[in-house]
């Protein structure tokens, strides 16, 4: 039975679409989960279920006008990410300005179906993603941000750190604050939008969030805990992947479940045997020098 799941997934794989949807996932576990650590730090979980509200109105502008509908998806998140940056200096923060944006892009976007006649199931049908259907924009898209992510990242780890800590901090101590927020909301809107694709809308959480929470339980400063966030998403995507292919499921749940029993295992672990394990991965650079 063994020998015939890997004879069936050996023939999978020398597909160009399978292939395809491997390279994305690869690519997709570079930057998404540093952009899962963004999304935990600012607290903005609701950020994916106002990009998925903004992506469907995109979609519906582009299905009006006969653009395509995912570019325009990508145009609007960016976009929107941009214009709530601006609200982080109120009092509710980023996530009363991300619950605005979702209440009005989703009323946006069902009154222009409403008006326009375009069919409000395809509109719908584009957010459910399918990996299979990758392509060579995806793959660009994914390739940019597991370049540009990590690059920004390391580029500005010090400002991140204390911004990501606190806002007043970051202030105080001369970040550039409302820059690096617009810049890091742009970045995770497109992020999420260009997830979308790969996973659908309800089920980012897998590429994104739950790498970035295993990650946090694992991780001691903000570098330990985004490579720690990489790593995971690496071995979810892969193992959640060849697993969905060997027994015909859907991609997308098998991701979810995966990422899940790993944050699950990681909050079973003992404090005390991570502890160590914190403790010996922060000696083994000062004993290096």
């Amino acid at each position: 039975m063994s020998s015939v799941l890997a004879a069936d997934l050996g023939q999978l794989l020398q597909l160009v679409p399978v292939q395809r949807a491997g390279a994305a996932l690869l690519l997709a576990a570079v930057g998404l989960p540093v952009v899962g650590v963004v999304i935990v730090g600012l607290d903005i979980m609701p950020v994916r279920f106002a990009m998925m509200h903004v992506a469907l109105l995109g979609i519906a502008v582009g299905l009006l006008t006969g653009l395509d509908p995912m570019l325009c998806a990508l145009l609007a998140c960016g976009l929107a990410g941009a214009g709530v940056a601006p609200l982080a200096r109120g009092p509710d923060g980023l996530s009363g300005a991300m619950g605005l944006l979702m209440s009005l892009a989703i009323a946006a976007a069902l009154l222009l179906l409403a008006v326009s006649g375009v069919n409000a199931s395809g509109a719908f049908a584009l957010l459910w993603g399918s990996i299979l259907s990758v392509g060579a924009a995806d793959l660009l898209l994914l390739g940019a941000l597991a370049v540009t992510v990590p690059g920004l990242f390391w580029w500005r780890r010090r400002d991140l750190a204390l911004l990501l800590y606190d806002r007043e901090t970051a202030l105080t101590s001369g970040v550039a604050v409302d820059r690096l927020t617009l810049i890091l909301l742009v970045l995770v809107a497109v992020s999420v939008a260009g997830a979308i694709k790969l996973t659908g809308a309800l089920l980012v959480d897998a590429l994104t969030l739950l790498p970035a929470l295993a990650a946090r339980r694992l991780g001691t400063s903000l570098t330990s805990i985004t490579l720690w966030a990489v790593a995971i998403g690496a071995v979810v995507n892969a193992a959640g992947f060849l697993v969905a292919l060997s027994l015909d499921l859907p991609p997308g749940p098998v991701l979810v479940l995966t990422a899940g029993a790993v944050v699950l295992a990681v909050h079973l672990v003992p404090e005390r045997r991570i502890s160590s394990w914190r403790a010996t991965a922060s000696d083994t650079p000062s004993s290096s020098h």
